[in-house]
C-alpha cells in the first residue's frame, strides 16, 4: 500500500489525511502517477496567503482568480475586496481556501488516474 508521504513529503495535516485515503485505493504505479500530476497542480497555503495580502493592497481578488474561483475574484475585484471584510476574511481562512481547491483538483486526478 503506498504512502503519501513517500510520494509527497512537503503535505501535511488535513490535506495529509485526505490524500492518504486517496492513496490506500490506488496501486503503487497509480499512486506514482497521482502524485506526479498532483505535485504539479496543488497550490501551496503560503503563496495563497501572499497573493491575498497583495489583494488587500494592490489588486482585489487575485488569490480568488488563483483558486479558480472566478465568480468570487469578480466579485472581490468590482466591490475592492467586499469593501475589504471579505479579504480580511480570506487571510484567516487561506488555508481552507487553498484545501477546498487541493482536495478538488485531487479528486479530479484520482478520478481520472483509475
Amino acid at each position: 500500500m503506498p504512502q503519501a508521504m513517500t510520494y509527497l513529503p512537503s503535505i501535511e495535516g488535513q490535506e495529509l489525511m485526505f490524500i492518504q485515503a486517496i492513496f490506500d485505493q490506488l496501486t503503487d504505479e497509480q499512486a506514482r502517477s497521482f502524485a506526479m500530476s498532483y505535485q504539479q497542480r496543488r497550490k501551496d497555503p503560503g503563496l495563497i496567503l501572499i497573493l491575498t495580502i497583495v489583494s488587500l493592497f494592490v489588486l482585489p481578488g487575485i488569490h480568488r482568480f488563483f483558486l479558480d474561483k472566478v465568480g468570487s475574484g469578480i466579485l472581490h475585484l468590482f466591490t475592492c475586496g467586499y469593501c475589504w471584510i471579505g479579504t480580511i476574511i480570506d487571510l484567516t481562512n487561506h488555508k481552507n481556501l487553498t484545501f477546498e481547491y487541493n482536495a478538488k483538483v485531487a479528486s479530479d486526478i484520482a478520478t481520472m488516474i483509475r
